[in-house]
């Protein structure tokens, strides 16, 4: 970690936090509610100046900051030119990109960066070297192999194409590629050769079918703390894709160990999410690595509230209190996700899904919807009548 002189919390009792993102990042939002009900000042940094995250009563204020493209100079500029209009003691990184610019450029942006080294950062969403990691210290892990020419003619089966690493220096292109599950080899090298034209390095990973579920919590001196266990009952898209809902589970204790053990092979501190399949034999294989605000934290926010809170105290070396684990029972939902999900798989016929995901969903912590904070909703609901663009709709506090 690099280590921040320590700062006495009564001397800083406002703190400003700025977190950049596209506009229409679920976990920016997320975050950016639990940071402002912790009393910090929050603003963001889109590559429109406006959107979604710019609705919510929680951001003060919207700022224009590039993606991290090219040579990474229009992103720095744009971060810096955010942290000098609002004084912000930190910032944070809303996706994989962002983070991953932010801890290499980190020399270059005048404010406390809220990720760890690069090198940890790349052992981390690199993952060949996150695989390698798991198997050190125990914890099982798909097969995953670069997509060489050797290994296409020896692949049998299914297989999972995916990026090597969503972002890497001087990465020109725009949009992150999502991973592809393919029923044979031949059907899946027309993917590959799409994403070698992109400049990406496609990977080949084995398939396993099993629970998604994921182990969250706030890393520091060996342990995970305030720990937040979930699995995911529904997903979309349908069968492989992200928690259209969601919900706490008491935390395995074994499978904690390990993950202590992994994020200090890595060099990791701060906010993590590990997301794993569980298969028929109660074996949890790692499969994705999220060191930053991931799509369902609005759940982890209301099972286990101070996350945020503590990441950004902890890189801005404050002294923070131990956190305690996130109770089973806690439910989340991505609606949208979930009745988009309804209308395809109509589990106990179409009629029968959509009102089970309704009964779920009113009773659920939501991805966007909050009464208390209505914009965001509003923003998406009208970018559907304006092809998309991004807008900004705050409604005037109550």
């Amino acid at each position: 970690m690099d280590t921040q002189p320590r700062i006495d919390d009564a001397s800083h009792a406002h703190r400003r936090a700025l977190i950049v993102s596209t506009s229409r990042d679920r976990g920016a939002l997320a975050a950016a509610r639990s940071l402002r009900a912790a009393g910090w000042t929050v603003g963001v940094g889109t590559p429109e100046g406006r959107g979604m995250l710019c609705s919510s009563r929680a951001v003060a204020v919207c700022h224009t900051v590039p993606r991290p493209r090219g040579d990474g100079k229009a992103f720095i500029n744009g971060v810096a030119a955010a942290v000098k209009a609002g004084g912000y003691d930190v910032v944070f990184g809303g996706g994989d990109d962002w983070m991953a610019a932010l801890a290499t450029y980190r020399h270059q942006i005048p404010t406390t960066v809220a990720h760890p080294s690069p090198d940890a950062v790349e052992r981390a969403l690199d993952k060949v070297l996150l695989a390698e990691s798991a198997g050190r210290v125990g914890l099982a892990a798909p097969r995953t192999v670069p997509a060489t020419p050797e290994a296409i003619a020896d692949w049998e089966g299914p297989v999972v194409v995916k990026s090597r690493a969503h972002w890497s220096p001087g990465q020109t292109r725009p949009h992150r590629i999502e991973a592809r599950l393919f029923d044979s080899m031949t059907a899946a090298k027309e993917r590959v050769n799409h994403m070698e034209e992109l400049g990406a390095e496609p990977l080949l990973q084995e398939p396993i079918r099993g629970q998604l579920g994921a182990l969250i919590g706030f890393f520091r001196d060996g342990r995970l703390e305030g720990r937040v266990q979930q699995e995911t009952p529904r997903l979309w898209p349908t069968p492989n894709g992200a928690s259209a809902r969601a919900r706490t589970v008491a935390v395995d204790a074994v499978l904690a160990q390990q993950v202590d053990a992994l994020l200090t092979e890595i060099g990791w501190w701060g906010l993590v999410e590990l997301q794993f399949l569980t298969d028929d034999d109660g074996v949890s294989h790692l499969i994705d690595f999220n060191g930053r605000f991931f799509g369902s934290i609005a759940l982890t926010n209301a099972a286990r509230p101070g996350l945020a809170d503590a990441w950004g105290r902890l890189a801005l070396g404050e002294t923070v209190p131990h956190l305690a684990d996130a109770p089973a029972g806690f439910r989340y939902a991505w609606t949208a996700g979930d009745l988009r999900r309804a209308r395809i798989e109509r589990r106990g016929g179409l009629a029968a899904d959509l009102i089970d995901t309704v009964r779920w969903a009113s009773r659920a912590q939501h991805s966007v919807w909050d009464v208390k904070d209505p914009g965001p909703t509003l923003n998406l609901i009208f970018a559907r009548f304006t092809r998309d663009k991004p807008v900004t709709l705050r409604p005037s506090a109550a």
